[in-house]
């Protein structure tokens, strides 16, 4: 990696929500240290009457980027595109880092011709469709994640070693920590778990009924130990009652922080309980082991947390790799297969600092 300190203006094109943009943290901090005196833009989509994309919950304060320019995901509108060219031709970004999802050969050759007439001479990561998908490892079952995925494309720049914890690094500020320290006052300093059991994505969701079972259990099992529940708003009530069984002490945390402060509350945890989430990717860039019971709708590691400490409960069934948001399956099999003895198993292990049993993320179940 050799530092560009002559380029003036960068823009990154990546969209997406709060996971997304977690695990494009590596790639980030790679674009920082090779532009440090660059302005360095962000073209993201904004969520409906917002003032600021999702990314910003998680960028903000970190310095890896200074701004960011408004994308309409889907714009087909002559008008609109011309508008966001213009914005793009009048920044005048000399190098354009291509962040992206994967898209078909078809949509990557239009991005291409988009970029080269709001007047961006250089691209990198633009790579044909057949570059951008992820790479299968036969030894192990599982696909490349996505931080690695983008780490390869852009490799032109360097190293983005998504494997390396620092390249995760948030950045929190002493007032973040701060406001963790103070909700978190009343657990008294007692060793802490921290479960997201919410989800806004019903093919995604475990159930209340085996987060109480597993939480009634862990409660029992690690007493002394107290339970942070962390979540959007939304997950309030459905947090509540998954830790019902829960006899310790407990606090619910659900919409009262914002993502940075969620990340500082889950730094101090022993483990992170959850499902395949933005909260789940904040505890891995902390470093924090998590335990996922994780939906088989996408391919097996592409969403994995990063890092070999985790513990991921994936079973793969017959409609694995659906991409639905609502399962449309009699009994949900890939998550409803995974057993609250299972994952009481899993926690054991990551609470005792163990390695994963290559026979918990089953491929061909």
């Amino acid at each position: 990696m050799k530092p560009e300190p002559e380029i003036r203006r960068v823009l990154v094109h990546r969209l997406g929500s709060l996971g997304d943009t977690v695990v494009a943290l590596p790639c980030l901090h790679l674009i920082a240290r090779v532009f440090p005196n660059a302005e360095r833009r962000l073209l993201t989509n904004f969520p409906v009457h917002a003032k600021a994309p999702a990314s910003a919950a998680v960028l903000d304060g970190t310095g890896l980027v200074h701004d960011y320019m408004r994308y309409s995901v889907g714009t087909r509108n002559p008008l609109g595109l011309m508008r966001l060219a213009a914005r793009i031709r009048s920044f005048a970004p000399e190098v354009l880092v291509y962040l992206m999802h994967i898209r078909p050969a078809n949509a990557v050759r239009r991005d291409r011709l988009f970029y080269r007439a709001a007047g961006v001479k250089r691209i990198v990561g633009l790579a044909s469709g057949q570059e951008m998908k992820f790479l299968f490892d036969h030894v192990t079952g599982l696909y490349e994640s996505e931080s690695n995925r983008l780490a390869r494309l852009i490799a032109e720049l360097g190293d983005a070693e998504p494997a390396n914890l620092a390249n995760w690094d948030l950045h929190l500020s002493h007032e973040e920590r701060q406001a963790a320290a103070q909700v978190l006052a009343l657990l008294g300093g007692r060793p802490l778990i921290v479960c997201g059991p919410g989800t806004k994505m019903p093919a995604k969701d475990w159930g209340p009924g085996n987060w109480q079972a597993l939480l009634g259990r862990l409660s029992a099992k690690y007493t002394g130990n107290a339970l942070a529940l962390v979540g959007a708003k939304e997950e309030l009530t459905a947090a509540e009652d998954s830790a019902r069984l829960w006899t310790g002490s407990r606090v619910n945390l659900c919409g009262r922080l914002t993502p940075r402060e969620t990340a500082a509350v889950i730094e101090r945890a022993r483990v992170f309980l959850g499902h395949d989430s933005g909260p789940m990717h904040l505890a891995a860039a902390a470093g924090i082991p998590c335990v996922i019971a994780f939906a088989a709708a996408g391919p097996a590691g592409v969403w994995f947390p990063q890092g070999s400490m985790h513990q991921i409960v994936y079973h793969q069934t017959s409609c694995s790799g659906c991409y639905l948001e609502r399962c449309n399956v009699a009994g949900h099999p890939c998550l409803t297969s995974i057993t609250v003895e299972e994952m009481e198993a899993a926690v054991d292990r990551a609470m005792q600092g163990q390695p994963a049993p290559p026979g918990l993320v089953r491929i061909g179940a």
